[in-house]
């Protein structure tokens, strides 16, 4: 098996234990492309882990040390994007996928800097704050993934539509991890939110301020879905198959904010998750309208602008 050959197995190994929906989602593209996906997962879900001392995004566990950890973060990228070989195999993919479609230091340097922000144990004060972390998080990774898929590093405008669904994805993630965030001493509600609702910081998981707690969790919802429709405008440009894919993704991975605005006040009382059969649904209408090709138009005017 050459060396590349093994990577790929690698990250085709580390997408399916960290995220089913996105293992499935994965499928719909080409090979190439699929295997280049794997490549850009396996390193940001190793980032992801080294900085939340997690496996697969499993229980979060104490870091002693995430200074260091953030700075062995940053320097095995910068080998792999060097062409060195790093002795990490999810580092290694990376090196891959960056030789094989441009990838830079900026574009992992504004991932990196997500890890960056919870070392500190940053908390938005403000709702602008919230959409520079969610862009630094996951928005970033969906330009390096549109990339990845064929983008042109040089279309801005794509590349914000890409972005838009790495921010839908983090609000959706926000949303649902309101109470497991918490536990682990972590909150990414803004403080001008939990003000507008007379909420303390560190009190809106107390049991009698759930419905307060729902109001917000509605909000990040319906953020979530705007930047779910704009980054279908952007879906619209790419190939069929990875059109498809991302789709089906946005339509899956949507579901979640979707649920947790349905729940309302009970939208903490478990995981929420899309069922197998959810996913599969996603699947065949976002074929149809991958199909079609027809989204709904959407202006980006007054949506977060990764370039502010």
């Amino acid at each position: 098996m050459s060396e590349r050959a093994a990577l790929v197995a690698y990250a085709r190994d580390s997408i399916a234990r960290g995220s089913k929906s996105f293992a499935a989602a994965s499928k719909l593209f080409d090979r190439t492309t699929r295997e280049r996906v794997w490549l850009l997962y396996a390193w940001c879900r190793k980032c992801d882990d080294m900085a939340d001392g997690q496996d697969h995004g499993g229980e979060m566990e104490a870091i002693a040390d995430p200074a260091a950890r953030l700075q062995s973060i940053r320097e095995l990228t910068a080998q792999a994007l060097n062409g060195e070989t790093t002795g990490d195999p999810a580092f290694d993919c990376l090196g891959v996928v960056a030789r094989e479609c441009g990838l830079t230091q900026k574009m992992a340097d504004d991932v990196i800097e997500g890890f960056a922000l919870d070392t500190i144990g940053w908390q938005p004060r403000h709702e602008i704050d919230l959409y520079r972390y969610c862009f630094h998080v996951a928005g970033a990774v969906g330009v390096m993934m549109a990339v990845v898929m064929g983008v042109s590093p040089d279309d801005e405008e794509t590349l914000d539509r890409a972005c838009d669904l790495g921010l839908a994805f983090q609000l959706a993630n926000i949303a649902r991890d309101i109470a497991e965030d918490g536990r682990a001493g972590r909150c990414y509600i803004p403080d001008d939110w939990l003000a507008q609702l007379d909420l303390e910081p560190g009190e809106h998981l107390r049991p009698h301020n759930r419905k307060k707690l729902a109001l917000i969790g509605r909000w990040l919802a319906d953020e979530a879905g705007q930047y779910e429709a704009s980054a279908r405008i952007g879906a619209a440009r790419l190939p069929f198959r990875a059109r498809w894919a991302v789709l089906s993704a946005a339509g899956i991975y949507g579901d979640i904010a979707r649920k947790v605005r349905i729940a309302g006040e009970h939208a903490w009382d478990g995981r929420i998750f899309t069922s197998r059969g959810e996913k599969l649904r996603w699947v065949v209408k976002a074929f149809g309208d991958a199909i079609t090709n027809q989204p709904a138009p959407i202006d980006r005017e007054g949506l977060w602008t990764r370039t502010k």
